[in-house]
This record gives structure tokens, C-alpha cells and sequence, in this order.
């Protein structure tokens, strides 16, 4: 029995490691794809189809709502005004552009989205 155990943890730990390296590096979602995703730490793309940096909200919020504008969006990046100085003006940084975001996906709204918090969460494709 001895020899089973350091089998089976080392077996557990390449399973473990396997499942955040897919969480990392797996496949990437699309924004309609989020939805069905909620609670689960993925990457979703699309293009930025709106932005709008509520200044006056409560939290000081910046929305990044890809593939299609609010209200008929599809899922949201939110970037708290606390957090905000790190990204710069990602409303006009952004605009026009395709991302990548990495983290977990919320739901806000019946509307899934991740809320960023540092710059290397968001990959903007060239």
C-alpha cells in the first residue's frame, strides 16, 4: 500500500496541474459562449462593440461590453474604479478592437461577465 500513495499523489498532482493549465491556456470562448460557462474560470474574445467609464457610479465602473453594444450586449468586462488607473483609458484604448479576457465568469443581470483586475487578465489582438 505504501507504493500506491506516492502514485496516486503524483497522479493527482499532473490531473490537478493539467486542469489549471486548462483553465490558463484552453480553448477560448467566444462572448455568446460565456453564458454557458458561469462559475467557471475561461478565457472569453470578442470585439469590442461598446465602452463606457461610469465615473458618477457607485465603484467608479468602466464597461467593456463585446460583440454587441448595451443594451442588446452579450457579455461585459468591468474594470472597478479602484483597479482603473492600472488600464489606463481602456474605453478609448480598446474601441474597435478584439480582447481576450481571462478570469471568472460571473453573472450580473442574467448577463455573464468577469470582472478584471490587472492588466495581464486582457490580451488585445492585433
Amino acid at each position: 500500500m505504501r507504493f500506491l500513495r506516492p502514485t496516486l499523489g503524483a497522479f493527482c498532482g499532473v490531473l490537478l496541474t493539467s486542469v489549471a493549465l486548462g483553465a490558463i491556456c484552453g480553448d477560448k470562448l467566444t462572448a455568446a459562449q460565456a453564458k454557458d460557462h458561469i462559475g467557471e474560470t475561461a478565457t472569453v474574445c470578442g470585439s469590442v462593440a461598446s465602452a463606457r467609464y461610469a465615473e458618477k457610479t457607485k465603484g467608479s465602473p468602466t464597461f467593456i461590453n463585446l460583440d454587441k453594444p448595451y443594451p442588446q450586449h452579450v457579455f461585459t468586462v468591468v474594470i472597478w474604479g479602484s483597479d482603473r488607473a492600472k488600464f489606463g483609458q481602456p474605453e478609448e484604448n480598446w474601441k474597435d478592437k478584439k480582447i481576450c479576457v481571462t478570469g471568472k465568469i460571473q453573472e450580473f443581470q442574467s448577463k455573464p461577465e468577469i470582472v478584471v483586475k490587472d492588466p495581464s487578465q486582457v490580451v488585445v489582438e492585433k
